[in-house]
């Protein structure tokens, strides 16, 4: 594996992100040699840090992720790190770490190439971005800049970040990071679709009845209500992962496996999806908070949540596209918090046929991404000792081994942006989609708030409202996942 020369700054060093995904994520490409002797890491943050106190975080978040750590090794890669205290709003700092970037780029011959992480609270991302370009902080080589979720939280304001970005960087030199993309199950959709002729030759609007995705946590908000009243399911869930996982499902065949063309058929079904009326908005959509219990606070009671809120955790609706292999299809999306279980998965639902056995039950194809890594296919057979027809799973797993062997989302996608490989990466016309669908449904449900609507209520640890039965387009539809 190619060593690849760079300093990378972390712009929210000292954060949990950091300390929990990424500092892992760099150390096993350590490891496997993708960055080595020729790179540096910069944190920064507000913390009055030095660069050794940096080094034994990097040194505990190994420890905290892996069972079994050279230490030497460890010692070896967390040199490489360095501290600057940071405020990113003060534009003196950026002269600052604009003049340690260039030495660790001369102690470790990084020829010049830049890699900036924001790993911040998002309403910093735009001062950043702004103040890399007016302090002139990328390099003579290569710049990339990776941006954290979520990118904007309507498309005013993501129209102006991603003003803000393009002053510095190209469009091929920003990566904007869902880690949902970096999962094994998700990156296994296109192949899937495309390398199965079983799979291939049904996968269009003739044999497919609907497709539903849930994804779905067991905790609530917890220590995030700050932020979750800012945001709320459909802005942090659907906005970004779901909308991924649609297109994937969605797209029509690229034309290769290149980045380019894998973005070239995204943006093809992109342009054809259907922004809903206010009418199918208030009929084909469903928001909800959950409830208290005995063991658990109500959203409206939990810290820092507002006691009159009107933010959704669950949020249930439908999205169709008039173009692509599915065009016309349903697909039906659900998440949010106090689910009985975590689980994230996706089902494809064939049509019933005729036949001469009488009543049988559709082949549905799962694929689930978490807690569990497997797609099986749910097919029809004899019962053995009576007359009559039983379901059977055929499935596709790993073993104990292979799972092992499974890369974190963060060490992926990390690994394509030093490669630059922007394959799991959003374009911004993309996401210029997807925030003009999640717009409309705002836009409405503000409206709803105005006139004093109350947002239904759901027992916790089960699956969501009823009445997210709703937004089926038959009777003889209903969730798959129940």
């Amino acid at each position: 594996m190619k060593n690849i020369p760079v300093i990378m700054i972390i712009f929210g060093g000292s954060g949990d992100l950091a300390h929990r995904k990424l500092y892992p994520a760099l150390f096993n490409l350590y490891e496997q040699g993708l960055i080595h002797d020729n790179f540096a890491v910069i944190g920064t943050a507000r913390r009055p840090w030095s660069h050794e106190y940096l080094r034994e975080q990097v040194i505990d978040a190994i420890h905290e992720t892996h069972d079994q750590v050279d230490e030497n090794s460890a010692k070896d890669f967390a040199s490489h790190f360095y501290y600057q205290s940071h405020d990113v709003t003060n534009v003196d700092h950026y002269e600052t770490l604009k003049k340690l970037a260039q030495d660790l780029d001369d102690r470790y011959n990084a020829q010049g190439n830049r890699l900036f992480y924001m790993a911040m609270a998002p309403r910093f991302f735009g001062t950043i971005a702004t103040h890399i370009n007016d302090q002139h902080l990328t390099g003579s080589g290569f710049n990339r800049i990776v941006v954290e979720k979520p990118f904007g939280r309507d498309l005013a304001s993501a129209e102006k970040l991603n003003k803000q970005i393009t002053a510095s960087f190209d469009e091929d030199e920003i990566f904007r990071i869902d880690h949902y993309l970096g999962k094994e199950m998700v990156q296994n959709i296109l192949p899937l679709r495309f390398t199965n002729p079983l799979i291939k030759n049904i996968w269009n609007k003739d044999n497919i009845k609907n497709i539903q995705v849930t994804l779905a946590e067991r905790l609530g908000v917890e220590a995030r209500g700050e932020y979750y009243e800012t945001s709320g399911a459909l802005r942090d869930m659907v906005q970004n992962h779901i909308f991924q996982i649609i297109t994937l499902l969605a797209m029509p065949e690229p034309k290769s496996i290149s980045s380019d063309a894998i973005h070239s058929a995204k943006q093809e079904l992109l342009d054809s999806l259907i922004i809903p009326t206010s009418e199918q908005i208030k009929h084909e959509f469903v928001r909800a908070q959950y409830a208290g219990s005995d063991t658990t606070f109500a959203y409206k009671k939990e810290p820092k949540v507002s006691p009159d809120s009107t933010t959704e955790t669950y949020v249930a609706g439908k999205v169709k596209f008039t173009k692509g292999p599915v065009a016309g299809v349903p697909i039906y999306f659900r998440t949010g918090k106090e689910f009985k279980e975590k689980k994230n998965r996706i089902d494809i639902v064939l049509k019933h046929m005729n036949n001469p056995y009488g009543k049988a039950h559709s082949n549905n194809i799962t694929i689930e991404i978490d807690p569990k890594s497997k797609i099986y296919i749910t097919i029809n057979g004899k019962k053995i000792t009576e007359s009559g027809i039983r379901r059977e799973d055929l499935t596709y797993t790993f073993s104990k081994e292979e799972l092992a062997k499974v890369p974190d989302g963060y060490e992926r996608l990390l690994h394509d942006v030093f490669i630059n490989d922007s394959t799991n990466f959003t374009h911004w016309s993309e996401l210029k989609r997807y925030w003009s669908f999640i717009d409309a449904i705002e836009d409405e449900w503000q409206k709803e708030n105005e006139e004093g609507n109350e947002l239904l209520q759901y027992v916790p640890y089960r699956m969501g409202p009823v009445e997210a039965k709703r937004i089926f387009e038959s009777p003889t539809e209903h969730w798959i996942y129940e």
